[in-house]
């Protein structure tokens, strides 16, 4: 599983930060990085909600 982000419409509210911070950072612009986007099956339930919880729907599971 990978998790992605659209850099286009992310506005940096930070909501995945607080769920996952081992994955998501976001920087001083605003602008998140995704750490070890290649998840394991195991961190499916955390990765869907920051997914859900995304205020701009940037984030998704991209095809592998």
């Amino acid at each position: 599983m990978r998790i992605a982000v659209d850099l286009a419409k992310c506005t940096g509210h930070g909501i995945c930060e607080s769920i996952a911070e081992d994955v998501f950072e976001v920087q001083d612009d605003g602008a998140v990085v995704i750490h070890d986007a290649d998840r394991p099956e195991s961190d499916r339930d955390r990765m869907q909600q920051a997914i859900t919880q995304c205020p701009a729907a940037a984030l998704y599971l991209a095809a592998e």
